[in-house]
């Protein structure tokens, strides 16, 4: 088909020799129709931008109004507008990146200047955002674009709840509006699930999902030290710039400290996590495009959308709970080369963060009446911190649960804070049940990956029911092995290295600052007269450096090995330029199950630094525990035991485990009640749970 608009697009973004691709020109004939609505499922790297780009010019050209595109990520936004304007478009977004751009964008928008608008879901949610710009412009967009439309479904790999208000924005649209939604990752389910919310109508474009310039290869199990040091030797091999992926932020900056210790300005990397400030995302976006960096070592935050048409490798260290999930991620790579190198990690470790993943977002239902209790008895709307505060339940999961009783109109976000509806919201135990089953499936399919039992593109084809799914003939199972000399194990002279570079690290343990209501009672903000010191953690979760004390006294109890205690030493050694007070006693608290552990510790610090010793000794927490019933018991079993003697002491309290941190929160107020000028806590395990 010929459509002058459209065509000046393609060859602005592909060069005057560029062609459609098979099913490219179906989409945009399908969005020439009023009302159409028409979801997109192509490959990444297969062009599906190009296609709302392309029907923006012609609607535009037409004398349409602007397209909204609704888009999850600030990376991925910041890379549409630039591909917009490559198009000839006039695009622009409104963030939480660029509040001062607000008024001057809004106005060139209801002026008819602007082409593109790129807004986040997040950002539809927000009630003053659709009284003032929404409104506005329900009945005039020319297109909506719904990017990453497979978060629209709670099947779906990364479900996200604002993404539900876009069917309200449907609702509201000129029923002329055509609506594209794009995935690359959505199965039938997903696809069905999608297609239902946008309307019987929805048009559904396939395509096949193979990526032919992708080699996917999966190393032989590696335990979580040998991962880090596979990645710190094979690194610098490794083709062009690219990504590598871990599971947590502190894995994303252990492993960047690691690979600075060894290689230094030779290898340059920098930690790309959901806590960077935008302009250092941004910073560390161009970075890589121009390749002055070998890898950002990243999470999941740069994930959907990020586009380096050249990137020439994917690492994952630590497989992610979904194949759907793991295609959308290595699919960053090889979009304009021939060959790029895709290499998973695996690791046992992985199955306890699938667990948590598996069942993250599902709502527990204890926790919402206890929200909506709150909510109905307030005098008026609330903020989330207020709501954290009365609840105690940690502000994220607050604001994961509110806005997923808004998708059901339980709650409702205004200007000045969230309020009940007073309508009734049941626990759908059938509709959870489903979605539990389904990733429990996925995670059956990772780990059938993991083991090589199959073609890996052909599995990961098949877990998006792509009816195209065949042998590669390029992975690690087609070929039987790995390419050298990524085949090679890690080298004990690399792990020696990631060992002794990740133990000179230093984790600050920082204390609670408000109390968590509840249960517990008290809520607001913890009296300084009462709170902890910033403390210091000596193991993290699975620290790869501590694998053999986390199968051995840090699992069970022991005395403590010479390495920690000598670890325990150096971590003072650090800290002390940052005390207000110098200890004069040290105190031994086991709340996890470890005495021998605690107490040899506590001995050993107060032999090397001349101190004073205490124990401690409380009745354990059941498992499981709801926050504020959690503080409540660490409260009453420290109210019940005896203390040592601490008034006008400075104290180095030591504990041998927590997830939460409240046994620390509450022993500090409890010391600090009784006389002690500071409390300064060493966690020996900040577990995970």
């Amino acid at each position: 088909m010929t459509i002058t608009a459209a065509d000046r697009v393609l060859t602005a973004l592909a060069g005057p020799d560029a062609q459609l691709r098979d099913g490219q020109g179906e989409a945009l004939e399908a969005l020439g129709h009023p009302g159409a609505r028409v979801l997109v499922v192509q490959a990444t790297g297969w062009g599906k931008s190009a296609v709302y780009w392309m029907a923006t010019a012609r609607s535009r050209a037409a004398g349409a109004g602007p397209t909204l595109v609704v888009s999850p990520l600030l990376s991925l936004m910041r890379d549409q507008v630039a591909a917009a304007e490559r198009a000839g478009l006039v695009a622009a977004t409104l963030n939480s990146a660029n509040l001062g751009d607000w008024e001057v964008i809004e106005q060139a928008l209801l002026a008819g200047e602007i082409d593109v608008l790129l807004v986040s879901p997040e950002r539809l949610a927000n009630p003053t955002f659709g009284k003032r710009v929404l409104d506005a412009l329900a009945g005039r967009l020319g297109l909506v674009v719904v990017d990453e439309a497979h978060s629209v479904s709670d099947w779906g790999h990364d479900f996200r709840p604002d993404y539900r208000r876009v069917t309200d924005l449907l609702r509201r649209l000129n029923p002329d509006t055509p609506v594209l939604a794009t995935t690359a990752t959505a199965n039938e389910r997903v696809v069905a699930d999608v297609a239902a919310q946008f309307g019987e109508q929805t048009t559904i474009l396939r395509g096949p999902l193979a990526r032919s310039s992708l080699q996917l290869t999966v190393t032989p199990m590696l335990d979580p030290l040998q991962r880090f040091a596979w990645v710190v030797q094979h690194l610098p091999e490794l083709p062009g710039s690219g990504i590598v992926y871990t599971l947590t932020v502190a894995d994303a900056q252990r492993l960047t400290e690691a690979i600075r210790a060894v290689h230094g300005d030779r290898c340059p990397v920098a930690a790309y996590t959901g806590g960077l400030d935008p302009d250092e995302r941004v910073r560390a976006e161009e970075a890589l495009r121009r390749n002055e960096l070998k890898a950002l070592i990243a999470t999941s935050a740069l994930g959907m959308g990020y586009d380096k048409p050249d990137l020439g490798f994917v690492v994952h260290v630590g497989s992610p709970p979904s194949p759907v999930s793991y295609y959308q991620q290595v699919g960053r790579a090889g979009r304009a080369i021939d060959h790029a190198l895709v290499a998973l990690l695996p690791s046992a470790a992985d199955e306890s963060v699938w667990d948590y993943f598996a069942t993250a977002t599902i709502p527990k239902p204890d926790q919402v009446e206890r929200l909506l209790a709150t909510l109905g008895t307030a005098e008026g709307p609330m903020s989330v911190p207020a709501l954290e505060a009365e609840t105690g339940i940690r502000r994220t999961r607050t604001e994961l649960l509110l806005k997923q009783l808004a998708v059901d109109e339980v709650v409702e976000r205004t200007p000045d804070g969230w309020v009940a509806t007073g309508r009734d919201w049941t626990f759908d135990q059938e509709h959870y049940d489903g979605v539990l089953a389904t990733r429990r499936r996925e995670a059956d399919i990772m780990r059938r990956y993991v083991r090589g039992e199959a073609c890996l593109m052909q599995l990961l084809q098949e877990s998006l029911d792509d009816p195209t799914a065949a042998p590669c003939g390029r992975c690690s199972v087609c070929l039987g092995g790995l390419p050298e000399p990524l085949a090679a194990a890690p080298d004990r002279a690399a792990m020696d290295g990631v060992r002794a570079t990740l133990r000179r690290g230093s984790l600050e343990l920082e204390p609670r600052k408000m109390w968590p209501g509840g249960a517990f009672g008290a809520r607001g903000r913890i009296p300084a007269a009462l709170a902890a010191e910033p403390g210091r953690v000596l193991v993290h979760a699975d620290a790869p450096e501590w694998s053999e004390l986390l199968a051995g006294p840090l699992r069970t109890d022991g005395p403590v090995p010479d390495e920690l205690a000598e670890h325990a030493v150096g971590q003072l050694a650090g800290w002390k330029d940052s005390w207000a007070q110098r200890p004069d006693l040290v105190v031994a608290l086991p709340v996890a199950g470890h005495p021998q552990l605690t107490t040899s510790l506590a001995d050993q610090l107060a032999t090397v630094g001349r101190l004073d010793r205490g124990d401690w000794t409380v009745e354990p927490a059941p498992p499981d525990l709801a926050s504020a019933d959690e503080a409540a018991h660490w409260r009453q079993a420290m109210a019940a035991s005896e203390p040592p003697e601490v008034a006008g002491r400075s104290v180095l309290l030591v504990v041998d485990a927590s997830t939460s941190g409240w046994p620390v929160t509450v022993a500090a107020a409890t010391l600090r009640e009784a006389g002690a000028t500071h409390v300064l806590p060493l966690l020996i395990h900040r577990t995970v749970g």
